[in-house]
């Protein structure tokens, strides 16, 4: 079952409405987003924006050597992420510090971002956004909240069969997320997705980008 009933054209606090996509690791939120961007919407993705802020030269890179040392750093200068991800997993004040100096530039990206989007007259901006329950931020800088889920199995599968890492590890990464009675709590609208059928999840993403106009 699907939870879709958000009003047709929300009132939105700023010029162009903002749609956060969420939802755990393996569930299809950033698929999901990808269908909102092939109907209009603009994408705007924090992990992608995070990635591109620990890669070589990203804007990241010298405050982490600086707080972790230089063994936590890629041959290439971008981060070491298999080596951090571990760290991260193992000491909760390692992952802290690693999102003190990430999270203040994702969200310096992701504001340009939507300024850029709001300048070119977009119709929505879709917020990619991970973490969104767990940071606590997020929801007072959107209009609805969309949330992607589905069960644990699936996305420990999916994971699994996309990056080849093992179910234990994947479990770790769980543990660090919102659950996903949290996630739906906060939810406007909820789209389940625990199959495989990418036509039903677009039909959805059409549905809903109809919501905003698309």
């Amino acid at each position: 079952m699907n939870r879709v009933n958000a009003p047709v054209l929300p009132i939105s606090r700023w010029r162009t409405p903002r749609l956060g996509v969420t939802g755990g690791i393996g569930s299809g939120k950033s698929t999901f987003a990808a269908m909102l961007a092939a109907r209009g919407a603009v994408h705007i993705d924090a992990d992608q924006i995070a990635r591109g802020v620990t890669a070589a030269g990203g804007l990241a890179m010298a405050p982490i050597a600086a707080a972790f040392g230089q063994e936590l750093i890629a041959d290439d200068g971008g981060l070491q992420r298999e080596r951090m991800r571990a760290l991260a997993f193992a000491d909760a004040s390692a992952r802290q510090r690693l999102e003190a100096i990430v999270h203040p530039l994702v969200g310096q990206a992701t504001a340009e971002r939507i300024a850029q989007a709001e300048q070119t007259g977009a119709a929505l901006i879709v917020l990619d956004i991970p973490l969104l329950v767990e940071s606590g931020r997020w929801s007072r800088q959107l209009d609805r909240v969309l949330v992607v889920d589905c069960s644990e199995a699936t996305q420990i599968r999916r994971v699994v069969e996309r990056s080849q890492l093992a179910p234990e590890a994947i479990e770790r990464i769980l543990a660090t997320q919102a659950t996903r009675q949290a996630r739906r709590a906060v939810a406007d609208m909820i789209i389940y997705n625990d199959t495989q059928d990418l036509e039903r999840l677009r039909a959805h993403a059409v549905r809903i980008a109809a919501m905003f106009g698309l």
